[in-house]
């Protein structure tokens, strides 16, 4: 059966010279060229962007596909193929049959099909005496033989972009983590830089890129990101190598200090009353314990003097503004607390600090976003924020994260207890829980 005569289409549809080349084409195909049918399928679905066809066209052609006899794509098996819509539809698993005929006409407007209408329109075959098919009408399978090396070609092509792009977000995510922790053990281990402009550098880049990135975007942001990490790292270098020419035992004993992310004295270091010093009053907002002969006033609870980090930059002493509430209140509405008290008690502030630090290691919160809070809430405030962490634990997923965004609001202003902690003691108030 020849198929390479050309044939108009019936009724309405026009003819046009892209059905006319794609007629020319089909007759060209060499009488031994074959392909399977199910692996250019395959093929095709991979190339569907760059072939301008969707899924529920290639759904129908996967329908045709399957109305073919053999699995090889070849001449001498004849090409053409002729369901009714109704069958169609049956293939379709539903589909209705106005949005088959749109797709088969999709289709045909991306060359993959070809029509051979018979005089009244219908599809049907007819066949000699033998039983073997003589003349058959309804649509051609020759464009997919014709240009089968064509759409592995462009399969190829999908899948190498695929594959570029899955690397690009590998590479990125690598230097992502490398940023935001080389930041972190530099703000840590208390190094000079502008390390919070460095962050939101970061920050700014990570969230500039769009929900649906095309592989240039991705490229670029490799590019910043792999220049930022690169100047972190040149600065981290220079302070080692001088670290090491100077031989800085102070620096090497604070960085030791530093690498016990669970001790308790580094953040919330205890203030025990030497010899002769007036015993600690005890309220709800701590005491103030003069030391005789020293001529000084010691903070409450162990805390650096004001002197002391005022020489440090960025450290706040005026709990970031933020007002205070009575001890008894704070474990009203926190009760969970109380376990990671000293014999499941909690009689100070002291006390709730001390188990503020164990909650924190408990919730994976680095000392590095903990000792911020304290910096800038001010300790207690900051003890107590990770309470209401804690009795709210369920429904945050990053504790460590939390307390770093309630730290940056409280910073801006933005961020107070109160209402914090009264929407806790009104959830805690039907269990009837008092603090004794």
């Amino acid at each position: 059966m020849e198929t390479g005569n050309v044939t108009t289409p019936f009724g309405r549809r026009p003819m046009t010279l892209g059905m006319l080349a794609n007629q020319v084409m089909a007759g060209e195909i060499k009488s031994d060229q074959s392909v399977d049918k199910w692996k250019l399928f395959r093929a095709l679905c991979e190339a569907k962007p760059l072939l301008g066809i969707g899924d529920r066209a290639l759904a129908v052609l996967n329908a045709l596909l399957s109305f073919y006899p053999k699995n090889e794509l070849a001449q001498e098996n004849g090409l053409i193929v002729f369901p009714s819509n109704i069958q169609l539809s049956l293939r379709t698993h539903g589909m209705a049959e106005q949005t088959v005929r749109r797709h088969l006409a999709a289709l045909v407007e991306a060359g993959l099909l070809l029509r051979k209408d018979s005089p009244n329109g219908k599809r049907y075959v007819r066949r000699d005496r033998a039983g073997e098919v003589d003349e058959a009408f309804g649509f051609s399978l020759a464009p997919l033989l014709a240009r089968a090396e064509e759409i592995e070609q462009l399969a190829a092509e999908v899948m190498a972009e695929r594959l570029h792009v899955q690397r690009l977000r590998e590479r990125i995510t690598l230097c992502r983590r490398d940023i935001a922790k080389l930041i972190e053990a530099a703000v840590e281990e208390d190094i000079p830089g502008d390390w919070q402009g460095l962050y939101r550098e970061f920050r700014d880049l990570i969230e500039g890129l769009p929900r649906s990135p095309t592989t240039a975007q991705l490229e670029l942001l490799l590019d910043e990101l792999t220049g930022l990490r690169t100047d972190i790292l040149n600065q981290l270098e220079i302070r080692v190598k001088s670290t090491k020419q100077r031989g800085n035992a102070d620096y090497i004993e604070r960085h030791i200090q530093n690498s016990n992310p669970d001790s308790i004295s580094e953040l919330e270091p205890r203030f025990e009353p030497k010899q002769g010093a007036i015993a600690e009053q005890d309220n709800d907002r701590g005491a103030v314990t003069p030391e005789k002969g020293r001529g000084e006033t010691a903070h409450p609870h162990g805390q650096k003097t004001e002197e002391e980090q005022s020489r440090r930059p960025g450290v706040r002493n005026d709990g970031g503004g933020l007002k205070s509430f009575p001890l008894g209140l704070v474990l009203q509405a926190c009760p969970e607390i109380l376990t990671y008290g000293r014999d499941g008690v909690i009689s100070n502030w002291r006390d709730l600090m001390a188990a503020a630090v164990i909650v924190r290691s408990m919730l994976g919160v680095s000392p590095s976003a903990y000792e911020e809070a304290a910096n800038v809430m001010g300790p207690e405030n900051a003890a107590t924020v990770m309470a209401c962490i804690l009795e709210r634990g369920g429904h945050i997923n990053s504790a460590g994260g939390y307390l770093r965004g309630l730290t940056r609001r409280t910073e801006k202003g933005e961020f107070a207890i109160g209402p914090m902690l009264m929407a806790l003691l009104r959830a805690n108030a039907p269990a009837g829980r008092k603090v004794g």
